[in-house]
Formats: C-alpha cells, sequence, structure tokens
C-alpha cells in the first residue's frame, strides 16, 4: 500500500513539473498568471519553469519588452572624447541594454555615412528612431517613449558588442 501511495503521489508531482505558465495582461492592464492565456488577450508570455535564465531573463519585463520593441544602438568613433564616454555612461546609468558600434575602420566610417548622410557621434538608434549628438534631454525623452525605464531598477548594464 506504502508503494502505491508513494507511486501515486510521485505521479502528481512529475505532472506539476510539466505544467506551463502563462502571463497575461487583459485590457485594464490587470495581469494574470494562469495555465492557459487568458482569452481575447493579444499581450500573452509564455514563462519558462525550471530553465536557467539568460542575460537578457535578469532584466525587468518593462526593459525586456522595450528591448525587443525599441532595441538601442550607440555608435562612437575613436578620438570622439567626452561626448561618446557621457553618452556610454548615461546608457550605463539608466540600465538600458545596448549594442555599440565602433566606428573603427573606413569601411564602417563609409557605411554609416551612406546610412545616415552625416557623421554626428555620438549616435544612437532605438528602433527606428536615430539621435545624432548626445543630448541628455531628447535621449531620455526617447527612451522613456519606447518604454524604458527611467532609472536601472538593480545594476548598470553594459554594452552588448557588435556582431
Amino acid at each position: 500500500m506504502r508503494i502505491f501511495m508513494f507511486f501515486a503521489m510521485f505521479c502528481v508531482l512529475a505532472a506539476n513539473a510539466q505544467a506551463e505558465l502563462y502571463r497575461s495582461v487583459d485590457s485594464h492592464g490587470k495581469v494574470h498568471y494562469s495555465d492557459s492565456p487568458l482569452p481575447g488577450t493579444d499581450d500573452v508570455e509564455q514563462l519558462k519553469l525550471g530553465a536557467q535564465p539568460t542575460p537578457d531573463d535578469s532584466l525587468p519585463y518593462e526593459t525586456q519588452r522595450a528591448q525587443k520593441n525599441f532595441p538601442v544602438t550607440l555608435y562612437i568613433a575613436p578620438g570622439c572624447g567626452a561626448p561618446c564616454s557621457d553618452a556610454r555612461s548615461f546608457l550605463n546609468k539608466r540600465g538600458i541594454p545596448y549594442t555599440e558600434h565602433d566606428l573603427d575602420t573606413t569601411e564602417k566610417v563609409e557605411a554609416y555615412r551612406k546610412d545616415t548622410g552625416g557623421l554626428q557621434i555620438p549616435s544612437i538608434t532605438i528602433g527606428n528612431t536615430r539621435l545624432t549628438g548626445f543630448i541628455d534631454s531628447t535621449w531620455n525623452k526617447e527612451l522613456d517613449f519606447a518604454g524604458y525605464p527611467k532609472s536601472a531598477p538593480f545594476r548598470p548594464r553594459t554594452a552588448q558588442p557588435a556582431q
């Protein structure tokens, strides 16, 4: 009898280990967690249970969502000096995950010039929006619009190397 009870308990626990969990946001902005997606909502995310987090999983949900919809890329160049280091510090202090492109070769500079029509550095793209020159108030406004948090909730993020 004990063996049967142990086996039944094991089966119940094993079935729960395979359960799925969904995060849904209803039309009023209320967040729901359940084993099935909330009907009639577009904002549904299947949560990963028991998996090791990837580096992006450590970011707050708000940041992950903004990063997915409005990825940030910082363009800098050697010899840029204070404006480039200020731009990098600004993004790190605010906790923005970004990719950094260093225009350190002639080919990269020409491709940048062809793409943007100029050479003003530093510049940043937030989704499809390009800003040239570091003006923190303008960058803050665009990052706010994209949905990034106003400050780093845990620790500053560093740039991801460009591929």
